[in-house]
């Protein structure tokens, strides 16, 4: 009675600062809205409309401005879909005024997801399925990532080792693969996770060395990982009192989605599906699990029993999902620590309730990573090639841009080239730094301070801004796990320009080599389009403010009763 009754008053005072923590970080939102007016229905569908013909002008620009495979190239000879290679200057002018016109239809639909009025679910989910099916037949663009995907998985399928040998040495110069993967990557052993490499695999299999059908297959595992993202991202909002479509807004209809994971056909998106589900079951597992920890598992005997072993299946649902994600890519597996502290804080934050809960999942983590080395047959080589992006020097990763700056300040003052030995040591500090504030947001789950999602979220941020190398789908890491817990103004207009500025400058060039006088005429090409787009839909889509609605918006009321922060923090 004594323990049960220390036990009650310590969730109850952790649960004041989990929500008191959660309230600071992002302040109270309504989970619904009411439905919008007949006049916001028609801007929102021109909205919808504005940012369709935007991804439908990308599809057509990447037929000349997109990463076009070096052999195979089924536009090659037909007359119409040849034409935009022919003028590539149009074409990527074409790309890019579809790719703002898409970024400032999604800008203008926020306005129906934030306010007290929101579009309805299904108009969301019809808004990202319009989006995306122009770009589900297009070339691959901003990337020629998928290229190396094929090859590597084409070099296991021979039966070599890709996580030893690149596609020039497992496929030779001359193979229709590896002529189209970049030349930096042509020597390098693949950084990807046996699970990914397996589905390669099973694709090349299928389509053997047929480019066109070998992409459109990666395209399809593409969808499913984008699908399990819009699954589990309001779902995870609902648990953080978040409004569904303003997370799904911020985080899965993001221009950055659309540009890098639908059309540059990046595993990402299966990384990140598989970690959200995850997420969300082990979750629910965490959520009904037994505030104590629990005595030894009898068989179930009746129907009821069966209730008791609920909690063990969705946590074990849940960390083989994310153990899958981290065989994709391994910074998932992050996720994995965030809902073994949950689970420990669910059980009284001891520390006999932190070494049983890291302990089994971990267990649970490495059989699944041994079993999928074992089934693949490809082991464990991939922890040993995790660094092979780092040949890239990115100016996305502040470590590296450091570097860089520092190395040329040396060259001016006569010191010499130490741009390399910089770099490893501010590459090296920034890793440090990254497992300091990783351990420290893992704590403050532990302790009940923080919400699991967002320390996740806060983690990968973290991890993405002190990374040695950084990619612009990299950035939706962060973006897609805080959309479902971070809903300051503050932190939507950070997100907001991050978006802005990696959609436009990130992508440097547009699957192919474009010269500068080309970047510049498509620029200017593309803002006096702008300009004109603006000028004549100016009355017709919601600019400004929505129609019918005052310009200052009185703020939501706090989130009603039922909208609990999350459950595993609430007294027994």
């Amino acid at each position: 009675m004594g323990i049960s009754a220390r036990y009650a008053a310590l969730v109850a005072a952790r649960q004041h600062s989990l929500s008191s923590s959660i309230a600071g970080w992002h302040g109270d939102e309504r989970t619904v809205g009411s439905p919008l007016t007949a006049a916001e229905v028609v801007a929102m569908r021109r909205t919808r409309l504005f940012g369709a013909t935007g991804t439908v002008l990308m599809a057509i620009g990447a037929l000349g401005a997109g990463a076009r495979p070096v052999m195979q190239d089924p536009t090659f000879g037909v007359r119409l879909l040849n034409l935009p290679s022919r003028i590539q200057t149009v074409s990527l002018t074409m790309t890019t005024t579809g790719a703002v016109m898409m970024t400032l239809a999604w800008l203008m639909l926020g306005r129906f997801t934030l306010g007290s009025r929101k579009m309805t679910r299904s108009q969301l989910d019809r808004t990202l399925l319009l989006w995306a099916l122009p770009l589900l037949i297009a070339p691959p663009m901003y990337s020629k990532d998928v290229y190396s995907y094929l090859a590597q998985s084409e070099i296991s399928l021979q039966g070599s080792d890709p996580y030893k040998v690149g596609p020039a040495t497992g496929l030779g110069l001359d193979h229709v693969f590896t002529l189209s993967v970049p030349s930096m990557w042509r020597e390098t052993p693949a950084p990807y996770g046996p699970l990914f490499l397996w589905i390669g695999r099973g694709i090349s299999r299928l389509t053997g060395e047929n480019i066109v059908e070998a992409v459109l297959f990666h395209r399809l595992v593409v969808l499913l990982g984008v699908g399990l993202i819009v699954w589990a991202t309001p779902r995870l909002a609902r648990r953080c009192g978040v409004a569904e479509v303003s997370a799904l807004w911020l985080g899965p209809a993001n221009p950055l989605l659309f540009m890098h994971l639908v059309a540059g056909i990046h595993n990402e998106a299966l990384m990140l599906g598989l970690m959200l589900a995850g997420t969300e079951f082990a979750l629910r597992g965490v959520d009904a699990a037994a505030p104590l920890l629990p005595r030894p598992l009898a068989w179930p005997r009746g129907r009821q029993q069966w209730q008791r072993w609920y909690p063990l299946t969705m946590l074990i649902t849940g960390a083989v999902l994310i153990t899958l994600s981290s065989q994709v890519k391994l910074p998932s597996l992050l996720a994995l620590g965030f809902v073994a502290m949950a689970l420990a804080c669910r059980w009284g934050g001891t520390v006999k309730a932190f070494v049983v809960a890291s302990g089994s999942l971990g267990a649970v983590a490495l059989a699944v990573m041994a079993l999928i080395g074992w089934a693949s047959g490809l082991g464990f080589g991939w922890l040993f090639t995790l660094g092979t992006a780092n040949v890239v020097r990115s100016w996305m990763s502040p470590p590296t841009l450091l570097a860089l700056g520092t190395g040329q300040v040396g060259i001016l003052l006569g010191l010499g080239d130490h741009t390399t030995a910089v770099l490893a040591l501010t590459r090296a500090m920034g890793v440090t730094l990254i497992a300091v504030i990783v351990l420290w947001l893992l704590f403050a789950v532990l302790r009940g301070r923080l919400h699991p999602v967002g320390g996740l979220g806060v983690a990968l941020g973290a991890t993405l801004l002190l990374f040695p190398v950084v990619q612009p789908w990299y950035v939706l890491w962060a973006i897609i796990p805080l959309a479902a817990w971070a809903t300051r103004p503050r932190f939507r207009a950070a997100a907001i320009v991050v978006t802005l500025v990696v959609g436009i400058f990130g992508p440097t060039a547009n699957g192919d080599r474009f010269a500068l006088f080309q970047i510049a005429l498509a620029t200017v090409a593309s803002t006096a389009i702008l300009l004109i787009l603006l000028a004549l839909t100016y009355r017709r889509l919601p600019w400004r403010v929505r129609p019918g609605e005052p310009p200052d918006e009185a703020a939501p009321p706090p989130a009603p009763p039922h909208a609990k922060p999350d459950a595993y923090a609430e007294s027994p």
